[in-house]
């Protein structure tokens, strides 16, 4: 058996707090899949399946986010998503 030896740990000196966070889309009656998916890869810059996946998912739990990031960032994605006829929100 070994005797027990302590050894040195790095410790992180500070820490450092980011404020998350995240763009919902809700779901309607109104829009189709094709309007969802084409402004999620426009505004946010999806992939066509992570456009599809989201847009599924919107459909079938009523919202899904699409997006996280800063305040900054996201808030001028959600105002062109509104423009375009679809609920969005940020969220903490």
């Amino acid at each position: 058996m070994q005797p027990f030896e302590e050894s040195e740990v790095a410790l992180l000196e500070a820490v450092v707090e980011t404020d998350v966070h995240n763009l919902v889309v809700f779901n309607d009656d109104v829009n189709t899949f094709d309007h969802v998916i084409d402004t999620l890869m426009d505004v946010c810059a999806h992939t066509p399946e992570q456009a599809e996946q989201c847009t599924l998912l919107i459909h079938y739990k009523g919202k899904c986010t699409v997006k996280n990031g800063s305040w900054d960032e996201l808030v001028p994605m959600r105002n062109e998503i509104c423009r375009r006829g679809i609920s969005a929100e940020v969220l903490n």
